[in-house]
């Protein structure tokens, strides 16, 4: 393992104020601390081993680097790394959390789908670094104007289950003429699975009864997505 700079090994109380993360932060401002240092800032103090910007440096080298990762360990996993207890990993989830929202928040309103593309903008901020799944669904005007969009269920890891009369029920009383069903892969491949592809066609069917149409299903992960309507699926 690389051998930590003695500076990281010292408290950050004697380091020279210039490199103090939270001296440097107010200075400076946050975009001038490296990803270690802001998690340094969040975890406060180190331990009698080591300083708080090595606990975020070994965090980050548990995850190799990818906040997307660290995003997705659960409070309970991020206890088990020396350093970190219950606090601590509260502030690190929040913090975390924040950012994935800010980012789902900074994409320009949309009200209309023109196709999967708009889909996966929508959704892919919200979804993509969860570490567990949700399906949610969107409910369309004749013009495929946006009329609302919830969340349908959540699951585990391994998956999520649909159940088209939750659905059926909200786009009647709505009045939507289409559905647009999303969820996400924690595991990081959007290729659909038996049990996705068997859960669109129930959905399917389901809304035909009513003349609604399920315009799309649309799976998406941290690096890709799958449209089953862009693959003739539909």
């Amino acid at each position: 393992m690389e051998e930590w700079p003695n500076k990281a090994r010292r408290p950050i109380r004697e380091w020279n104020e210039q490199d103090r993360p939270r001296e440097k932060l107010m200075s400076r401002g946050a975009s001038a601390l490296t990803d270690a240092e802001l998690l340094g800032v969040l975890i406060g103090s180190g331990t009698v081993e080591c300083s708080a910007v090595e606990i975020g440096r070994r965090l980050l080298d548990a995850v190799g680097g990818d906040l997307v990762e660290l995003g997705r360990k659960s409070l309970a996993e991020l206890q088990r790394f020396n350093g970190i207890g219950l606090a601590r990993g509260v502030s690190i989830a929040a913090a975390l959390e924040l950012g994935r929202r800010r980012g789902a928040a900074e994409r320009p309103a949309q009200d209309y789908i023109a196709g999967s593309r708009d889909i996966v903008a929508i959704f892919q901020p919200l979804l993509a670094d969860l570490p567990h799944e949700e399906v949610w669904a969107m409910l369309l005007s004749r013009s495929k104007r946006i009329i609302e969009r919830f969340r349908v269920s959540q699951g585990g890891i391994e998956g999520s289950v649909i159940d088209p009369r939750v659905v059926i029920r909200r786009a009647l009383d709505r009045n939507a003429s289409g559905i647009v069903l999303v969820h996400n892969h924690p595991s990081g491949n959007a290729s659909p699975s038996g049990e996705d592809a068997e859960q669109t066609r129930k959905l399917q069917r389901a809304a035909g009864y009513f003349d609604i149409r399920l315009l799309d299903h649309v799976i998406v992960s941290d690096r890709e997505s799958f449209s089953f309507a862009e693959r003739g699926l539909l």
